[in-house]
């Protein structure tokens, strides 16, 4: 069982400060996962926004204009400050916001930090301009940065005491992980090919006729790319299906949290199959009412009570 551990009544002002710091990153760049913390008690949702910002700022220097080996440099420094947060070498006044948020989190929640480093190295096969061959490769890069992620949120997540099934959850985050980022791939599959990128496996475009790339506002000719969209979406809703076993391991709000994060991502993927090549003409998004909306709906507990049900019918 993985127990989260909850930060002492007192909080030093230059931590809250830190804390404001990353709390506000979050807010004005994290379009879909801030909708999911505002639900999580303030601890958690602190350490969550710790945890986002230092996420963003690595993703910042894989999708920034620098050359790539400043870039390479400076995700060095992010792992070298990985490393003095691990070693408790982190001062409260410390000029790094960052830097002071994660470390306080890391010390009042169970964070494998390990995860993180995992997204730097995700961040660094992106600067090799690494392409998939199948999608047992592209899942390598999806643990990285997203499977990774989910196992480090678990760590500020916890689970139930006394969950069936509990030691499975770390599993069921990775999971949920690569769920949200194959989501991300086909949301965003004209923008990544303007950057030179190519995340879909070679092995499912040259099935569907889409080898040539996705550089303008339609399909390569003679290409079924919506079928490509179509068999990319059932294996994201296989992977949803299997990472939502984690909402039921977790506290109300903590499930709550998932539950919308996971939800938005699953109504964009609807979106996405309804109309394949609207990918092609700019960015799938979803309404911020429509977001909203998702919010409550995890928050009343539909998603996991019908998890739960589900499983239950399973096991009988």
């Amino acid at each position: 069982m993985i127990r989260a551990v909850e930060p002492d009544t007192h909080t030093s002002a230059p931590v809250l400060a830190a804390y404001r710091y990353c709390e506000a990153v979050t807010g004005q760049q994290a379009r879909n996962f801030a909708y999911g913390i505002r639900l999580l008690p303030t601890p958690k949702r602190r350490a969550m926004s710790a945890l986002y910002a230092f996420s963003r700022r690595v993703d910042d220097i894989g999708d920034g204009t620098l050359p790539d080996d400043v870039k390479a440099a400076r995700l060095e420094d992010t792992r070298a400050l990985l490393t003095r947060v691990r070693d408790g070498a982190v001062d409260e006044d410390d000029t790094d916001p960052v830097a002071v948020a994660l470390a306080h989190t890391a010390q009042r929640f169970p964070v494998p930090l390990g995860g993180l480093d995992e997204l730097i190295d995700g961040v660094q096969m992106d600067l090799r301009g690494e392409t998939y061959e199948t999608w047992d490769d592209l899942k390598v890069y999806c643990r990285c940065v997203a499977g990774a992620i989910g196992r480090v949120s678990l760590g500020v997540f916890g689970t139930e005491p006394g969950a069936r099934g509990a030691e499975r959850a770390p599993e069921y985050a990775d999971t949920l992980g690569l769920a949200l980022q194959l989501t991300n791939i086909l949301r965003d599959v004209r923008e990544d090919a303007e950057d030179g990128r190519t995340y879909l496996p070679a092995d499912d475009l040259a099935k569907f006729g889409c080898s040539a790339g996705f550089g303008g506002p339609t399909p390569p000719e003679g290409s079924d790319f919506a079928g490509l969209v179509h068999f990319e979406v059932r294996r994201a809703r296989a992977l949803f299906a299997e990472g939502y076993r984690l909402l039921p391991l977790l506290d109300r709000r903590s499930g709550a949290c998932v539950a919308a994060m996971a939800g938005i991502y699953r109504r964009l993927l609807d979106r996405i199959e309804r109309e394949p090549e609207a990918v092609l003409r700019g960015r799938v998004s979803l309404p911020g009412r429509e977001k909203a909306y998702v919010a409550v709906r995890g928050l009343s507990g539909l998603d996991t009570r019908h998890v739960t049900r589900r499983t239950v019918r399973r096991r009988a």
